[in-house]
């Protein structure tokens, strides 16, 4: 059972530039497109289909971009999810899995220009190295840049000039790609929200789907209302309750991040100088980034279910001053953290439970990238083109039974198991 709730304690949802306030549903609605989940999924969709003149209603358990759309790092990274896989079995598919890797970044770029978003949209962002074979992953990563005869600057960093660009000597190398990039999440969805709402599409928050009865017509009831549509979206990802048979496709695995002060001084020139957007290449990875103020935010994931901050900073503050010590005397104004729907391939799911009720979810830490490319995939289909549907649908699935009743103990052990690897 689905509780409304009201955004989690984080730096996005303390500096959102609109608190958005949409009505529950309160009565029975006939539209063309019923959408169920407004994060990055749901509202992206949403816009595309407005776009090209469909009626939409978006229903929202909680509030625009209340799940891991509104949580997470903020990191624009190029990438679908399982393109080896597809392109070992097709070779022919190598391009068009080279353009949708990309096509996020541009959905967003456009949409920041054309609807004003304010979002803090910057560029810049390493993959950086902790072992020499991580150096063999960066070295293929820009070989298959230069065969692309890519636009935008990239190269290889050494020890050093890692150091001079991330003002830290923790990582032996690095891999710049000035095409990636960073970001306000929340502000994004609730920009491509609002800009969805001048369209046309209708909003409703805090109201929960309960039920869908399928059939030609597709009727989704809330509890105080229903939506009659011709087809229906499920974008709820992590937080997807309604449809349990989806449960088994994927595992909730929480990410947690906690924001410092705003630096200044010395500590600006030290500390991320040339604000970029960094990963590391381990499973249970670090990622970290400037904001827009100056505050470094900094996540990791750790086998931890609740969302205390004082337990959420108590692991995150070892980690992030072994790679800046300089913040030992720093406070930490937010930790917040959010469950992603991780896939064991870590392919992102997009499919059809009916032949007028599309999913889309799952993309295992890539998400605000490859949400907005499924976005307009979703909008194709639906509008009848399916080349792109048919290809990201094709993906494989594992399913995971038992992930309904032991989907925490699962994540524990996945937690230790990969963090054991990335000891190797």
């Amino acid at each position: 059972m689905e509780i409304e709730q009201e955004h989690t304690g984080s730096y996005y949802a303390a500096t959102v530039n609109q608190v958005t306030n949409y009505p529950p549903l309160q009565e029975n609605l006939r539209v063309d497109v019923c959408v169920i989940g407004a994060g990055f999924t749901g509202i992206s969709s949403a816009l595309a289909l407005s776009e090209r003149g469909y009626k939409v209603c978006v229903l929202e358990a909680n509030r625009i971009g209340w799940g891991a759309s509104g949580r997470n790092g903020g990191q624009m990274i190029f990438g679908v999810g399982g393109e080896d896989k597809l392109v070992k079995k097709d070779p022919g598919l190598a391009d068009l899995m080279w353009e949708m890797g990309w096509r996020g970044h541009e959905i967003i770029r456009e949409r920041v220009e054309r609807y004003a978003i304010d979002c803090d949209l910057k560029y810049g962002y390493v993959d950086v190295a902790i072992k020499a074979r991580h150096l063999r992953e960066l070295e293929e990563a820009e070989e298959r840049l230069n065969r692309r005869n890519f636009e935008y600057e990239h190269r290889l960093l050494s020890a050093q000039e890692t150091s001079d660009a991330l003002g830290t000597d923790v990582y032996i190398g690095a891999h710049l790609n000035m095409a990636n990039g960073h970001l306000h999440p929340l502000n994004l969805c609730i920009g491509e929200a609002l800009a969805a709402e001048s369209l046309g599409a209708l909003l409703y928050e805090q109201s929960p789907a309960l039920k869908i009865d399928y059939g030609d017509k597709v009727c989704v009831m809330t509890k105080h209302g229903s939506v009659t549509a011709d087809t229906v979206l499920l974008a709820g990802n992590a937080y997807q309750w309604v449809e349990k048979s989806l449960r088994r496709r994927f595992l909730p695995v929480r990410s947690f991040i906690i924001a410092t002060e705003p630096l200044s001084g010395d500590l600006l020139n030290t500390v991320n100088p040339q604000d970029l957007a960094v990963c590391d290449p381990n499973f249970l990875l670090e990622y970290f980034r400037l904001s827009a103020d100056k505050r470094l935010l900094f996540g990791n994931r750790f086998r931890y279910v609740g969302d205390d901050k004082d337990v959420i900073v108590a692991n995150h503050w070892p980690k992030m001053l072994r790679i800046y010590p300089q913040l030992k005397d720093v406070r930490i104004d937010y930790g917040w953290g959010g469950k992603i729907a991780v896939t064991i391939n870590r392919v992102p799911q997009l499919g059809r439970i009916a032949p007028n009720v599309f999913f889309s979810h799952a993309y295992s830490g890539h998400g605000v990238n490859v949400t907005h490319l499924a976005g307009e995939v979703v909008a194709e289909a639906i509008s009848g083109t399916m080349e792109r549907f048919d290809v990201l649908s094709s993906m494989p699935s594992i399913p995971l039974p038992g992930v309904n009743q032991f989907g925490d103990a699962m994540v524990s052990l996945g937690v230790l198991y990969y963090g054991l690897k990335d000891k190797l």
